[in-house]
This record gives structure tokens, sequence and C-alpha cells, in this order.
């Protein structure tokens, strides 16, 4: 499990643990049922008090997201599908609200900041069957003096 803390970000070390944790969660690179590291084993790794790492691992614990265990390490509590998708989203949620007060400040309207978001997700979607990217752009007929976009199409494949 990778955890980086940033002591200079402004976001005191716990919130930054409890965030990453969560996201970690969120994301899948933690299940339930596995185990976070020891309050002394990540405070040593991380160069971080042991009362901080014990702070973060209690907020998650009251927040229903680890499960302690008398004598052992806490491990990810067991959720429901719809839980897990709903943490998804709120992790997604927490990202993008900076890119909202970005959309804003820059006097765009809400249909051009969601059709430049659709245009992101389409440039990292990963091709099906091993090229049918490739035959996408064949569909659409070719104007001519938009030779440039139809390159730009190919070389994002």
């Amino acid at each position: 499990m990778l955890i980086v803390v940033d002591p200079h970000s402004g976001v005191p070390v716990y919130r930054q643990l409890m965030d990453q944790i969560k996201f970690h969660i969120a994301s899948g690179i933690l299940k339930p049922g596995d185990e976070l590291p020891s309050t002394r084993a990540l405070s040593s790794e991380l160069g971080v008090n042991p009362m901080t790492i014990s702070k973060a691992y209690s907020f998650l614990e009251r927040d229903d997201i680890v499960e302690r265990r008398p004598g052992r390490p806490l491990v990810v509590k067991a959720v429901g599908g719809g839980a897990i998708r709903d943490r998804r989203i709120e992790e997604l949620r927490k990202s993008l609200a900076p890119t909202a007060t970005v959309v804003k400040q820059l006097g765009l309207t809400d249909e051009e900041a969601v059709r430049a978001f659709a245009e992101l997700l389409e440039s990292t979607r990963e091709p099906r069957d091993g090229g049918d990217a490739d035959n996408e752009p064949d569909n659409e007929p070719n104007s001519g003096p938009d030779d440039g976009a139809a390159d730009e199409e190919v070389s994002r494949a």
C-alpha cells in the first residue's frame, strides 16, 4: 500500500492518511479483509508520530471503514456492492471539486465542461478486442479540410 504524506500541504497528516486509505479501498487496491499496517510500522515507514496514525485509524473505525480486532491488525470492513459504488462516487466528487471551481473561474458553461470531460474519458479508454479503436475513425466521412483532426484521432488510439 503506497501512502505519501506532505507535512507542508496544509492538510493535517491524519486527514491525508484517511483520504489515501479511503481512496485505496474505493479503487480496489485494498479489499475487504485486507490488513492495514500496524500503527508502529506505518509510523516508522512514514516518519510520522504514532499518535497521528492512531488518530487516523480511530476516525476510519468510527466511519465504519475499518474494523478493529483486539490484538490483531485493523482490517478493511466488508460492505455491500452499493456502498462500494457510493465510496467510488464520493472519491470522484472530491477529485472533481477543484475542477468545478476552475470551470466557473474560466467562465465555461456546464455543457462545455462536460464535453471536455467526456473527451478526456474517451482518450483514456482502452481499445476493445485488440484494435477496434483503429477502425472507428474509418466510419466517419473525411471532410478534407479537417485532415489534422483525423490525424489527431489516430495518434490518440
